[in-house]
């Protein structure tokens, strides 16, 4: 069993001994301690927004968290089955005190998670999360007696409502996306992504979508993280189907990721820079993205005038940048796309919207739109962690092996080569260490990132 308590929210396994896995009573508790945080800025009842994914424990979950959030004495907005930027949205638009997103994101069924919003339905802080990790360390919470116990108000329509507010957006041009006429296939990993891509690309005027996996059981057809070598489905069917593309979204729909006509992938990495190119056309400014990130995003950047900034892996450090360097597009290397003018969240929906009008008003086909952009490749490898592995160890004789390189250590250690770079750090949301590199080409990229893992297989023997 794992319990994961990072950046990233409470994200565990479910079952097992409390605070070895996710049980109920560690859902309970970490409940409790956010409510006692969000509390301390509250003047009279507070209110929470509650959404879930559609993973096997979620309808468990979420009676846990609806239960405790009544019991600490808040009003709950309960969406239900939803996703982690219309959640985000949602707070915003019911004036919330803050959000819970029952989603373990990308990781297998067996996993579950509290994401956990502030009022502006932006993840909390580090220093947040430590406090929230503290409160509940110690117990230090109060619950209300019955004269002052919450109510949950349940609003099933509020897909709708962010739906309505991305066709709003002025970069989103439904009229050219329904003139292509685009034939599209739509893989939502049996989660919320199944419903409302659909949803959203009948909106924007699509008229021919194959809907893969699209029944919200939570019984996964493949690894949810939406890689290639999990999408062997999605590539033959577009195939098959002669679409334009294939949209592949991940069970929370916060990571989005596409599949070219001819059953290639598009890129995880090149979602954001696609859609940076399109937004710089119209909005000259700087971008963010992680420091996993492809260096694609700063050649189209650079490109079109502004400046590139990198920051740490994680969404509330990638849009603490975004607002510091006042980027009009920014995101993470992992399909995740923050648009501002909408909210400072990951939206795979969002994304979706922008990245159709793109191809559409260039009227290329996808693989010659993703060969108009610099052309990196990327390896992505993890070493699975253990009790006997001392991470901070393995991070400070890397970054020693490579003294004489450019090396960036604000999130495990980054070194940049000439010819490409490679990224190692311990994750927020696995118990992994994760090395990525990019290079020229696959094989460059692939030499370095095996490079540096003989090196740490060195250093643990």
């Amino acid at each position: 069993m794992t319990l994961i308590k990072s950046i990233s929210g409470i994200r565990g396994t479910i079952g097992g001994k409390p605070d070895e896995g996710l049980t109920p009573i560690d859902v309970v508790k970490y409940t409790a301690a956010y409510v006692t945080l969000i509390k301390k800025n509250v003047t009279g009842r507070c209110k929470v927004v509650v959404g879930r994914d559609a993973r096997i424990s979620g309808p468990m979950v979420e009676q846990l968290v609806l239960g405790t959030l009544q019991g600490m004495g808040v009003d709950v907005i309960h969406l239900g089955l939803s996703t982690t930027p219309t959640v985000e949205v949602a707070v915003d638009h019911f004036g919330a005190s803050g959000g819970i997103i029952l989603t373990a994101s990308h990781n297998p069924a067996q996993w579950n998670a509290l994401k956990l919003l502030n009022h502006k339905g932006e993840f909390i802080s580090a220093a947040e999360g430590q406090e929230v990790l503290s409160i509940a360390e110690q117990n230090d919470y109060v619950f209300a007696e019955v004269t002052e116990l919450g109510t949950v108000t349940t609003d099933t329509t509020f897909t709708a409502e962010h739906i309505r507010m991305i066709m709003a957006d002025e970069l989103v041009d439904a009229e050219a996306i329904r003139a292509a006429n685009f034939r599209i296939v739509v893989d939502g990993v049996n989660s919320s992504g199944g419903i409302v891509i659909p949803q959203l690309l009948t909106a924007l005027g699509v008229q021919t979508i194959t809907n893969i996996n699209g029944e919200p059981t939570g019984h996964f057809a493949h690894n949810p993280e939406p890689l290639p070598e999990h999408l062997t489905e999605m590539t033959a069917i577009v195939q098959s189907e002669k679409a334009h593309l294939g949209i592949v979204v991940d069970p929370d729909v916060d990571r989005l990721a596409f599949v070219c006509e001819d059953g290639s992938m598009f890129g995880e990495e090149y979602t954001l820079v696609a859609v940076a190119d399109y937004v710089l056309q119209h909005r000259k400014g700087n971008t963010v993205s992680n420091l996993s990130s492809t260096r694609a995003l700063r050649d189209v950047t650079r490109g079109h005038g502004g400046e590139h900034f990198a920051a740490a892996v994680g969404e509330v450090n990638v849009v603490e940048k975004m607002k510091e360097v006042n980027a009009v597009i920014g995101g993470e290397g992992n399909g995740g796309v923050i648009y501002p003018p909408l909210h400072y969240g990951r939206d795979a929906m969002m994304g979706v919207a922008l990245f159709l009008t793109h191809l559409a008003k260039t009227g290329m086909t996808m693989t010659a739109l993703k060969k108009s952009y610099p052309n990196y490749f990327m390896s992505k490898n993890k070493i699975d962690l253990n009790p006997s592995i001392n991470v901070d160890k393995v991070l400070e004789k890397t970054h020693q092996n490579y003294r004489n390189e450019e090396v960036n250590t604000i999130d495990g250690v980054k070194i940049d080569f000439s010819e490409g770079w490679v990224h190692l750090r311990k994750s927020n949301t696995e118990p992994i260490i994760r090395i990525y590199a990019e290079g020229a080409t696959a094989e460059k990229a692939d030499a370095l990132a095996n490079q540096v893992i003989e090196e740490i297989h060195k250093i643990v023997s």
